[in-house]
């Protein structure tokens, strides 16, 4: 296995590894809001 630094494979893949961190705050935002919902759906009296 090869353990070399190559710095323009390393930009190369920058819009893939910020395409992934924006899916997991999308993600973190859809769990958040279906939580607000149901809590608001049954907590009124």
């Amino acid at each position: 296995m090869n353990m070399e630094f190559i710095p323009a494979r390393f930009v190369e893949q920058l819009s893939k590894m910020g395409i992934g961190m924006l899916v997991i705050f999308v993600v973190i935002g859809v769990i958040i809001l279906t939580t607000l919902l149901i809590n608001w759906l049954f907590s009124k009296k």
